[in-house]
Formats: C-alpha cells, structure tokens, sequence
C-alpha cells in the first residue's frame, strides 16, 4: 500500500503521521512545495496551477490514493484535482471540521489562512453546519509561513494577534489551516481565558487519514509491521526531510519510524 500527501508546506505532517499510526506497512511519499509557499496570498488560479503541479510529481510514485492536505489547496483546487487524477488515483481533500465543532455547542472561531477565511467554500460549510451557531472567522496572517519556517517568534507573534481577535466566550477552535495542528496545543494556550472550561481543538489530520484508508478498502491496522519507506519531494524534487520539519513532534516521529530511502 503507497498513501501519497500533498500541501504547499509541512502542514501533511500532522496528517501523514496520522497515516502512519493507522497503517505502519503503507509506504508513504510526501509531496509539497517550498519553491511556491505560502499559498495563501496566491490568486485561486495560481493555488490551482502549484498544487497541480504538487499532485502530478506525487502521481508519478503510483500511490493508491492522494491526500490533499491542505485547506487552501482543498477550497480552491479538489474539482481541477479531481478532473485530472480522477479515478486512476482516488484524492481526499481536507474540509475545515466545522460540522463537528459547530455539533458540540458553543462559540466556534474558525482559524485559517486569508485566502480560506471569507471564501465562498467556507461561508458554504458554515451555512450548511453551523445554522444558530455563533461562529467567528478569525485570519491568521503568516502564521502558517511561520510554522513552516519553524520561526518561533514569528509562531508566537502571529498565534497571539489571532487569539486577540478571537472572542473572550469562545469554546471551540476550529483549525482551519493543515499548518495550525504542528502547533495546536500553543493555540489552546493562548486562546484559553482563565476560569472558563477546556478550549475545545478541532483538526482534521485524523479523519482524512481514516478517509483515505476507506476509500481505498482498507482497514486501520496499528500493530502491523513497519518495513517502509518514506518518499520526500520538494517541488518535485527527492530530498530528505528538511530539518524545519523534523522541529515538530510529527516529522521526528516519521522520521523514527521510517526514514527516507
């Protein structure tokens, strides 16, 4: 089994180990573009035209299917996507986990990228999953280059304007951008107001790697045997894991568990 990941940056790690949790025997290749990133500020058309071209060089390996993981590549790109690769190659995009957040009550405040907050898709999802919710839609310009980068104090200053702008009563973070769960749990610490319950996380990580093994037939099998290799493009180009990703838990653990070969 070969499950291929595509995103403009690292934000696939936290669902490549994902992955790789559910299904140790699944040769994976990680496909994304430091060439192009950040997405984000890009027009729709150039967004489609690089995570295309992120998809095709992902292609050639011949995986089973293709994890498109990324919210802004996913609002703007599945139905391209889909024409091209579709059926030979199965693609799952990554959709913001409104519906589950908007289920459990509450203020929700939706985190994303500039080019995700506002669009047509998302206010789709809001109208479609959160009728009588408060939500709040909160930009989080740079943040995702920032954790990209690894650039700790550009993390903490991008994190801690978008906690100034979420509201005191919120109970629920969406996180919109595939980037934002390598640093989940900063975003818990700044957005939590003292005296009031545990701020609620949503990702999306875990649900589109169990989608992808269900599309393809497969069962989640976490005892399996790991002999497996790990596949790096960087704008198409074979490379190690860059030493940005291997500053998050994610890439170590990919990393550990199997190198590039």
């Amino acid at each position: 089994m070969k499950i291929a990941l595509m995103d403009s940056g690292i934000g696939l790690l936290p669902a490549a180990a994902a992955v790789r949790r559910l299904r140790p025997d699944a040769d994976l290749v990680l496909s994304w573009d430091p060439d192009g990133m950040p997405w984000g500020p890009r027009t729709p058309e150039d967004i489609t035209q690089r995570a295309l071209a992120v998809a095709g060089a992902a292609a050639v390996h011949e995986p089973d299917v293709l994890i498109v993981a990324c919210n802004t590549a996913s609002v703007h790109s599945l139905p391209q996507m889909r024409a091209r690769f579709e059926p030979e190659l199965p693609i799952i995009g990554t959709v913001p986990a409104i519906k589950p957040a908007a289920a459990g009550g509450g203020h929700v405040a939706i985190w994303a990228t500039p080019a995700t907050t506002g669009s047509a898709y998302q206010r789709n999802l809001i109208e479609r999953f959160a009728t009588g919710v408060a939500v709040t839609e909160v930009a989080c310009p740079g943040l995702a280059d920032a954790v990209h980068h690894a650039d700790e104090a550009a993390i903490e200053a991008a994190i801690a304007s978008a906690a100034a702008r979420t509201p005191e009563d919120v109970t629920t973070v969406v996180l919109g951008c595939t980037n934002y769960e390598l640093v989940g749990e900063r975003i818990r610490a700044a957005v939590q107001r003292p005296g009031r319950p545990p701020l609620i996380l949503h990702g999306s990580a875990g649900a589109v790697a169990a989608q992808a093994l269900r599309r393809i037939g497969a069962e989640p099998a976490a005892a399996a045997l790991a002999d497996t290799s790990l596949t790096v493009l960087l704008s198409g180009r074979e490379a190690m894991l860059p030493d940005t990703a291997l500053a998050y838990e994610e890439g170590r653990f990919l990393q550990a568990v199997s190198p590039v070969r």
